[in-house]
């Protein structure tokens, strides 16, 4: 059974207690610390949403972020909002903490859009869904703002199957050449689909930084406290001109890894009841218990979430379908030859049944 390790950086047990780390310190409230479980209950409330509207045939795919919230939220609100994130397919909330209208990233999923939202908007870069791909993005931009002489920090976010890909090593040997101000955020929720780690490497992951020339830290990434108080030294450390810093966000992923995923085919039901235990939210709100909160918060939360429920289903709904002109307007930055040509072809065909239509029109998606 995978269980938690014991070398994690921690400042909140999963039995809901603030403990103390030599090298990182988090002088916090607790009010800012209900501020962070309603961001999870947010983002919880999302993916169960998203969940739910792809099982009634509204979107046809859904990557789930269960039990990664505490990793996100907290990598999220440690950014300042010069900073820039190239996402993977599942950071739904790094992109509730930079603004990112939820319906927007649905859309993606639908397949109404292949984007969906401006980048430079919330400095939260389009979803990418080629395995580690966004490292290399992520790493160009950072070496592109050096030039420029911008100081602010990248944050790049990838898995632990991710993390074994090519892209990820050349963009970690291009960052630690360059001493590019990238953070490398790896979500290891201990399964590339269906293979745990155990699998895929004999070593932990923030070791790989060393061998690139830069530092990494392992991190419990259930604990929102220890992830916002990481990613702060980390994204300072970058701004500083430091270079890069690999973080390990040690998590697990309580639901699939997406809707078309079967987990009990792979995973032992006491493994996924314990951590079940180490559940994100359920420490945090075991530590807002301890201090007296209010039964009035976790209500306005609840009310807070079904209102964003309620947009979210009725803007899917309202999305609308692309028209098959709208596959050729944005290949390039600029007019392409071959694909003027092919949109051509492409509208003289459709003229012949009455003129172009959406995608839904000509046989699908």
């Amino acid at each position: 059974m995978l269980t938690a390790p014991d070398d994690l950086i921690q400042l909140l047990t999963h039995e809901g207690k603030r403990v103390t780390h030599a090298d990182f310190s988090l002088d916090i409230t607790d009010d800012e610390i209900r501020s962070l479980y309603r961001d999870l209950c947010m983002v919880r409330r999302f993916d169960n949403e998203a969940t739910a509207l792809q099982r009634q045939g509204e979107l046809a795919l859904w990557a789930q972020c269960q039990g990664q919230e505490a990793a996100q939220v907290g990598a999220g609100r440690a950014l300042l909002p010069t900073d820039f994130v190239f996402p993977s397919y599942r950071e739904h909330g790094i992109a509730w903490t930079s603004g990112v209208d939820p319906v927007a990233i649905l859309g993606l999923f639908r397949g109404t859009t292949n984007g969906g939202w401006d980048p430079y908007e919330h400095n939260f870069g389009l979803y990418t869904v080629v395995i580690g791909n966004q490292c290399l993005h992520a790493v160009g931009y950072a070496m592109a703002g050096l030039r420029e002489g911008k100081t602010e920090a990248v944050l790049t976010c990838f898995g632990d199957g991710g993390s074994n890909q090519g892209d990820v090593s050349e963009a970690f040997v291009f960052a630690g050449v360059y001493n590019a101000p990238v953070v490398f955020l790896c979500q290891n929720n201990q399964y590339a689909i269906s293979e745990p780690n155990y699998r895929q490497m004999r070593a932990p992951i923030y070791k790989r930084a060393e061998g690139y020339g830069f530092p990494g830290y392992r991190v419990d990434g259930n604990d929102v406290l220890a992830m916002l108080a990481v990613m702060r030294h980390s994204y300072e450390h970058a701004r500083s001109g430091k270079g890069p810093v690999l973080v390990e966000a040690f998590t697990y992923r309580l639901g699939a890894h997406t809707t078309s995923d079967d987990p009990t085919r792979y995973r032992d039901a006491d493994e996924v009841e314990y951590w079940k235990d180490r559940d994100p939210l359920l420490r945090v709100k075991r530590y807002l218990d301890s201090v007296n909160t209010p039964q009035s918060f976790y209500d306005e939360i609840e009310v807070a979430a079904e209102a964003m429920a309620v947009h979210i289903r009725a803007g899917v709904r309202e999305l609308a379908d692309p028209t098959l002109d709208e596959m050729f307007t944005h290949v390039y930055a600029e007019p392409h030859p071959l694909v003027e040509q092919e949109h051509r072809e492409m509208t003289e065909y459709f003229e012949q049944f009455g003129g172009m239509r959406s995608p839904h029109a000509a046989g699908g998606h």
